[in-house]
């Protein structure tokens, strides 16, 4: 069991001041920063804990950056000691939004030192889609992680899209009515807004070309997370705007973002990757809060952010913030991320008990103090 130990109270962030603990009714979402791929901490309202990828991409030279703290241990050490920093010794859920390395490469060595109950993937049992010969399920990273859930190192299970029941709070879900996590997509099956049906977005794979087949990108998993009046988005890396000459249809995000609707924060799909976040998703999200998680050079495109701004594809204030955006992005993006709140550093976003309200906090990233940078907010939840 999770030992998420008391905390003060959510007015109580203080700038250079340890980020208080969490505090039961609160919900908290971590997006950490490593420097070296994609892990998000959620502890639900409960104290259910939920580990979000966990990536490690390494730093291919000229795209990468440092890692965070520093070079001194791998990745998966430094995601657990943040876990176990915010009182985290056992994860109820893991969850691979896809198989790349930069989402899914650490999650073994998480879950040697932080153990971790259930894991939910793409495609347990089998891994058969689209093909048993795809390019990911024969990397490295992959098949690592495959042996480990199939020797019964942890329960697996697949999502599926279009239910509610499989990400549930498990210590005390009777206190906590009005919190569920939908699951939205997976291997292009989408939600679509309505009980739990689904539709297939992908054709049949006879007669397609194999150029043209879903990518590992494209099969990414996508949820909804609504905390009362809170909404929240994740979908990995699924694309929204399909390469030149490429068929329409592997525009993931559009239909995501219809079943979704508006949410209060939404993380970057990809990153910020100039395939991604396009205009239907980002004047259906509307969200009061971007946040990127970013550790390389190429990531967020210029036009992500054009898009992300623009008060013609939605009105109103929007904040963003990021985990770690280099000097070689403002070199080349330039006034756009002078609007960025936050550039440097884990992002915590901390919900009121009850979802109606929450903030946004940055914590440093450079050392284990995990002092409170800036506070934003409260944001009124809509």
């Amino acid at each position: 069991m999770a030992a998420l130990l008391a905390a003060a109270p959510l007015a109580a962030q203080t700038v250079g001041q340890p980020l208080p603990r969490w505090t039961p009714g609160t919900l908290d979402i971590h997006q950490i920063n490593t420097g070296r791929g994609n892990v998000a901490l959620l502890v639900l309202p409960d104290g259910t804990s939920l580990l979000l990828d966990a990536g490690d991409g390494g730093n291919p030279p000229p795209r990468g950056t440092a890692p965070r703290p520093d070079g001194s241990r791998p990745t998966a050490e430094w995601i657990a000691r943040y876990l176990r920093a915010m009182g985290v010794s056992a994860i109820d859920y893991g969850y691979l939004t896809h198989f790349h390395d930069d989402h899914m490469n650490a999650i073994v060595d998480v879950a040697a030192r932080v153990p971790i109950k259930k894991m939910f993937d793409r495609g347990w049992p089998d891994y058969t889609y689209p093909a048993p010969d795809h390019r990911e399920l024969q990397a490295p990273a992959f098949l690592r992680y495959r042996e480990w859930i199939t020797r019964g190192g942890v329960q697996g299970e697949r999502l599926r899209p279009g239910r509610s029941d499989q990400i549930v709070l498990v210590k005390d879900a009777k206190a906590h009515p009005r919190f569920e996590v939908r699951n939205v997509a997976a291997n292009g099956e989408v939600w679509t807004g309505e009980g739990t049906e689904t539709r297939k977005l992908f054709p049949p794979l006879d007669g397609l070309d194999r150029e043209d087949w879903p990518t590992e990108n494209m099969c990414s998993l996508a949820i909804r997370l609504r905390y009362g009046a809170f909404d929240y988005f994740s979908g990995g890396d699924m694309p929204g705007r399909p390469r030149p000459g490429y068929p329409a249809w592997q525009d993931v995000e559009t239909a995501v973002a219809r079943a979704v609707g508006p949410v209060d924060v939404a993380i970057l799909d990809h990153h910020g990757n100039r395939d991604s976040t396009n205009a239907a998703l980002v004047s259906t999200l509307r969200p009061r809060a971007w946040i990127i998680p970013v550790w390389s050079a190429d990531h967020p495109g210029h036009d992500v952010l054009d898009r992300m701004y623009s008060t013609r594809l939605y009105p109103g204030p929007r904040d963003v913030f990021a985990t770690n955006m280099l000097d070689a992005n403002r070199l080349v993006i330039g006034p756009l991320l002078d609007r960025l709140l936050g550039a440097q550093g884990h992002i915590v976003v901390r919900v009121a008990p009850g979802g109606a309200s929450y903030q946004v906090i940055i914590l440093d990233d450079a050392a284990e103090t995990y002092a409170v940078k800036a506070v934003h907010g409260p944001y009124e939840s809509r």
